[in-house]
């Protein structure tokens, strides 16, 4: 197996938004598919991340980290839906 799941960007896409995003469903700009970020078929070895829809292989997700950046293309991707926290949760 050449590739990881979509988990593998907790890490790096958590660093960047306060929800955790491999929870979010995504859905692919070339075949429809909707799904969640956690699923997509993650390759690594590159300088960044590659994300790829696991139904047509297209590119969905780039992610690359540099020391004083973080560059994300979502062009892949024709939506985000991200769950936010309940409003209320953590309150006293």
């Amino acid at each position: 197996m050449d590739h990881v799941d979509g988990n593998v960007l907790a890490g790096p896409l958590g660093e960047l938004f306060a929800v955790d995003v491999t929870a979010a469903t995504c859905r692919c700009v070339n075949c429809g598919r909707t799904g969640p970020i956690a699923e997509l078929r993650v390759y690594d070895r590159a300088p960044g991340l590659v994300a790829r829809c696991p139904g047509c292989d297209h590119v969905l997700v780039r992610f690359v980290r540099t020391p004083d950046s973080a560059w994300i293309d979502l062009t892949g991707t024709v939506s985000l839906h991200v769950r936010l926290p309940d409003a209320g949760e953590g309150r006293s």
